[in-house]
C-alpha cells in the first residue's frame, strides 16, 4: 500500500451529483416496474406499474437530452474521450491488484475524473445502451399509434423484436448497476466514492498529478 497522504478535492459539482443520483433512481424504478410487467412479481399492480414506467421513461428521455446538452456546453464532453493508455494497467489492477492492497495506477482529478476503463465503459452506456433502450421504449410505448409503419425503415420490424431488445438492454444495464454499486467499495474507506458523490469531495492521493493524456475539461 502507498505511503501517500490521502486528501479531499472539490470533484463533482452540485449538478453532477444530482443528475446522478435522479437518473440511478430513474434506472431502478423502471428495472423494478419493468419487471413487474414482465409478471415477475407484484407490487404497484400491473396497470400502475405500465403507468409508471412510462412516465419515468419519458421522464428520463427529456432529462437525458438536457444532460447532453450540459455535457456539451460546459465541455465536461471531454471526459469521455476514450483512451488506450494505461488501460491494460488499469484492468489489471482490478483483476489482480486490487486485491493486493495496491493503489490505483490512475488517480482522479477534475481534468479527469474518469480512468480509462471506465470512460469507455461510460461512453458505451451513454452513446450505446441509453439510447437504444430509449428508443426501443418509445417505439414500444408509441406503437399502437402508428403500427409500426410510419417509418419505412421499422415497418418490417415486428413488435417482440422491439420487446425483446428493451427487455435484454434493460438486463445489461442491471448489470452494469450491481457492478457499479459493487465498484463504490473499492476506494480508499468503504464509502470514500459513495461520499464523494454525495459531498462532492474526492479522496486522492496528495502526489496526484495530471498526465498528459488526461485532456482538462472546464469547470463551472
Amino acid at each position: 500500500m502507498s505511503d501517500n497522504k490521502i486528501i479531499k478535492i472539490y470533484l463533482y459539482t452540485k449538478f453532477e451529483r444530482f443528475w446522478h443520483w435522479l437518473q440511478a433512481a430513474m434506472i431502478i424504478i423502471l428495472l423494478i416496474t419493468g419487471i413487474e410487467i414482465h409478471g415477475a412479481f407484484t407490487l404497484l399492480g400491473y396497470e400502475t406499474a405500465v403507468e409508471v414506467h412510462n412516465f419515468i421513461g419519458l421522464s428520463w428521455l427529456i432529462l437525458f437530452a438536457f444532460f447532453v446538452f450540459w455535457l456539451f456546453t460546459t465541455g465536461e464532453w471531454r471526459q469521455y474521450i476514450p483512451t488506450t493508455k494505461k488501460l491494460f494497467s488499469v484492468i489489471v489492477y482490478y483483476s489482480v491488484g486490487i486485491f493486493q492492497g495496491k493503489p490505483h495506477p490512475v488517480q482522479k482529478s477534475p481534468g479527469a475524473k474518469h480512468n480509462p476503463l471506465q470512460r469507455l465503459t461510460y461512453l458505451a452506456l451513454s452513446a450505446m445502451l441509453l439510447p437504444i433502450q430509449m428508443t426501443t421504449g418509445v417505439l414500444y410505448y408509441t406503437w399502437n399509434l402508428w403500427g409500426g409503419a410510419a417509418i419505412p425503415l421499422l415497418s418490417a420490424m415486428p413488435l417482440l423484436f422491439v420487446a425483446i431488445l428493451h427487455t435484454l438492454v434493460a438486463f445489461m444495464l442491471l448489470s452494469f448497476l450491481i457492478v457499479h454499486v459493487y465498484m463504490t467499495t473499492t476506494g480508499h474507506s468503504l464509502f470514500s466514492h459513495i461520499s464523494g458523490m454525495i459531498t462532492g469531495w474526492e479522496e486522492i492521493y496528495e502526489t496526484t498529478k495530471v498526465q498528459e493524456w488526461e485532456l482538462p475539461a472546464r469547470h463551472k
